[in-house]
């Protein structure tokens, strides 16, 4: 098989071939000190990305226009509510996990509503929802800063033989997610209605409520982050959750999901947050400036999107 061939029609190879490219890059400017140290660092903090990743391709694959902007506050609610909730405790963990999902679903309910009842665009729905969240809370955190049960910080921050644990198990949870979009009946649903939504419906396939566990999903998973963040990083707080406001849109895109709806990469997710992780990283190792590497980042983000889905996207 040809290998032009075979890298054009995996799209979220070129993620890989991206984060490669900048650890080599960057173990070569070192003198090929610290590249394990590196690779570590860049799993333990790329699975929160992944896990809201996941949840904003599956909203932006059931169409054009539909994406969760509310991901960071739910985030910041989430790691409000559990850390006051589970107030240091370990036996409190369970009960902390259910909230944080719970808090998603009221969440993801009231995007849906939004969108469905009041016709409003969902880039407006659930941007105009993250001012409701994040207003929430502010108003329950007033600022405070508990830090999480010792089981928790110790499962977020574990390592085994240089490999995050909960990296690992965010790569099992890849997979999971992977067989739900691909074998299951809600999976090949959002697919269909990202590629079409009125042949979708003609098929029998039931749009809304496929629309509405999409929004839920993406708001659960923003939840169980916010959790886990908070664990990770000895504490939650309100600002938590905004890097990943245009991170969750980014590695969809770069990963090679289409934004046209319809076709959605998972592994994509895992190359894309690693890559913007060391692409961070690699241009910190060579000195550039605060604005140099904006500039950078912006240019190579956009040539590995170029390469991932571009000439793809202009055919459909």
């Amino acid at each position: 098989m040809n290998v032009v061939a075979f890298l054009g029609g995996r799209a979220w190879i070129w993620s890989f071939i991206a984060t490669a490219l900048v650890w080599l890059a960057t173990v070569a400017f070192t003198g090929g000190t610290g590249g394990g140290q590196i690779l570590t660092a860049a799993l333990s903090f790329a699975i929160f990305t992944v896990i809201v990743g996941i949840g904003q391709m599956f909203v932006i694959t059931t169409g054009p226009g539909n994406v969760d902007l509310s991901i960071p506050a739910t985030m910041a609610l989430s790691g409000a509510v559990t850390t006051k909730l589970m107030d240091t405790q370990n036996e409190m963990i369970a009960l902390g996990v259910v909230v944080a999902l719970g808090i998603g679903i009221g969440v993801g309910l009231g995007n849906y509503l939004l969108i469905r009842l009041l016709r409003i665009p969902p880039i407006i729905a659930t941007l105009s929802a993250s001012f409701l969240v994040q207003s929430t809370a502010i108003a329950y955190g007033r600022g405070l800063r508990i830090k999480p049960p010792p089981l928790l910080a110790d499962f977020t921050t574990a390592q085994v033989a240089g490999v995050p644990v909960l990296a690992a198990c965010g790569i099992v949870f890849t997979v999971v997610m992977g067989v739900v979009l691909a074998r299951t009946l809600y999976g090949r649903s959002v697919l269909a209605v990202g590629q079409n939504m009125r042949a979708a419906w003609l098929a029998g396939i039931n749009v809304e409520r496929t629309r509405l566990f999409t929004y839920v999903l993406s708001a659960m998973l923003a939840g169980l982050a916010g959790l886990l963040l908070s664990g990770f990083s000895g504490g939650s707080s309100l600002n938590m959750g905004e890097e990943y406001l245009l991170a969750s849109i980014a590695v969809v895109v770069i990963g090679g999901t289409s934004v046209a709806g319809g076709r959605a990469n998972v592994p994509g997710i895992w190359g894309a947050a690693l890559f913007l992780y060391l692409l961070v990283t690699m241009l910190n190792t060579f000195g550039a400036s605060a604005g140099l590497r904006l500039i950078l980042t912006g240019l190579i983000i956009i040539a590995v999107i170029t390469l991932a889905g571009g000439g793809e996207q202009q055919k459909r």
